[in-house]
C-alpha cells in the first residue's frame, strides 16, 4: 500500500503525481535529499533521474538589473560591466566607501526608489507612508516557519514598546508583506 496510487479507499495524491510525471523536483538539495531519502525513497530507488533540486529563484544581481535600473546604472558606472555575471566583481565597490560624491549618489538613487514605491503605494492603495521611514519588506511565498513569522513578531515586540514607552524615541518603520499563503494552509494565513 506505501506506492499504491489508491489504497483503503483512498487515493493518495503524492503516490499519483509520482506515478504519473516525469520529474520530481524538491526545490532547495536539502528538500531534494529529504524526499530521496525519507519521504518518496522508494520511487527514488526505482527511477533516481527523476528526481532533481532545481531553486526557481532569481539571481540578486538579475533582480536588481530588472527592479532598479538607476541603481544599476550606478553600480556599472563605478565598476563596470563584470558584475552582471559574477558577484565578486560587485566588492570593486569597496573602493568608494570613503567618497562621499558617490556615497551621496547612491543615497539619492535610494530616495528615489522609496518615493517611487511611496506614490505607487498612495495611487494603487490610497496608502501615505513616510519615504524617510526605515522600509522592511518581505515579498515571497508565505509559510509559517518562515521569516515573515520573525518579522511580524518583531513588529508586534515593536508595537508593544512603544506602547509602553511613548517617551523613546522610535525610529519611523514601514512594514510591507507581499505574500501568497496555500489555500487550506491556515496557520500560515494567520501568520
Amino acid at each position: 500500500d506505501w506506492m499504491a496510487v489508491i489504497a483503503n479507499g483512498q487515493v493518495n495524491m503524492a503516490n499519483l503525481c509520482l506515478a504519473s510525471c516525469f520529474a520530481v523536483n524538491g526545490v532547495s538539495q536539502l528538500h531534494t535529499d529529504i524526499l530521496k531519502r525519507d519521504i518518496f525513497k522508494d520511487y527514488y530507488m526505482m527511477d533516481k533521474e527523476r528526481f532533481h533540486a532545481i531553486t526557481n529563484g532569481i539571481t540578486f544581481r538579475r533582480w536588481l538589473m530588472s527592479c532598479n535600473e538607476e541603481l544599476s546604472a550606478l553600480i556599472t558606472e563605478l565598476i563596470g560591466e563584470g558584475w552582471k555575471k559574477d558577484a565578486n566583481e560587485l566588492e570593486k565597490l569597496g573602493n568608494f566607501v570613503n567618497d562621499d560624491a558617490v556615497l551621496d549618489r547612491l543615497l539619492s538613487t535610494k530616495a528615489g526608489k522609496k518615493a517611487d514605491l511611496a506614490a505607487y503605494l498612495k495611487e494603487t492603495q490610497n496608502m501615505d507612508i513616510d519615504e524617510n521611514s526605515i522600509f522592511d519588506i518581505q515579498v515571497k511565498r508565505l509559510h509559517e516557519y518562515k521569516r515573515q513569522l520573525m518579522n511580524i513578531l518583531h513588529v508586534m515586540y515593536l508595537y508593544n514598546q512603544i506602547k509602553d514607552h511613548p517617551e523613546r524615541d522610535f525610529y519611523p518603520r514601514t512594514f510591507i508583506f507581499g505574500a501568497k499563503a496555500a489555500a487550506g494552509y491556515d496557520r500560515a494565513k494567520l501568520t
